[in-house]
């Protein structure tokens, strides 16, 4: 971020209050953006930002809006199982950056541009890949919810693939009294193996999803 008497040189628009918007909710979740928060992080008074979003409820609208269109989208003209598995690592990838996004994402009344393409594109890819209307609709929202739930639960881990183990050990300690041997088994099994990665449960869960959708398709004729 720049400084405030930095920001207060550069001209406002839109485009800057959305961007500087986005910065505030990834260094303190979207709890830390307010307007107030945002005219002191852009060196201005609060009234100054209204004059290019009416309303916090616009901010939202808009930053959603940015959001959708850091994800790659997929193309009718490609086959579709490679389409949807890049647009999903992508919206995976994105989610990382904007963790406070995944319950925004779907809840805004007014969606932006990028998000109208978005979703069109995505239903665009499903029909030209051979699926029904009704497939499509099950597809979408199939893969929607595994990518926006992985993303919110691997956001909410209390490690990473470089401190498993240090924050595993106190748990270690609760496994000690031998009512919980599958706990262990697979923590010293799998997860404290060195090379752990739980990001790479990601792939296989898509997979999965893929195959299954290509059998219905399939089967679908």
């Amino acid at each position: 971020m720049v400084t405030t008497e930095r920001a207060a040189r550069i001209p406002l628009s839109r485009e800057r209050v959305l961007r500087t918007a986005i910065e505030i909710a990834d260094a303190g979740g979207i709890g830390s953006l307010t307007i107030r928060s945002l005219a002191q992080e852009l060196g201005v008074k609060p009234m100054s930002v209204y004059h290019h979003v009416a309303n916090k409820e616009q901010i939202l609208d808009g930053i959603v809006d940015l959001v959708f269109g850091e994800i790659e989208l997929p193309s009718p003209e490609g086959e579709w199982r490679v389409e949807i598995r890049r647009r999903a690592e992508s919206a995976r990838t994105t989610l990382g950056r904007h963790p406070w996004a995944i319950g925004l994402l779907e809840s805004r009344v007014n969606p932006g541009p990028a998000t109208m393409r978005h979703h069109d594109a995505n239903l665009a890819t499903f029909r030209a890949g051979g699926f029904s209307i009704e497939l499509t609709a099950h597809a979408y929202a199939l893969v929607d919810s595994y990518v926006f739930g992985f993303a919110l639960q691997e956001a909410s881990l209390p490690f990473d693939s470089t401190n498993v183990a240090e924050v595993a050990a106190p748990m270690m300690e609760l496994f000690r009294g031998g009512d919980f041997p599958h706990m262990v088994e697979l923590a010293t099994e799998h997860v404290l193996k060195p090379g752990y990665d739980f990001g790479a449960e990601f792939d296989f869960g898509l997979d999965l999803i893929l195959d299954g959708l290509e059998s219905r398709l399939r089967a679908a004729g």
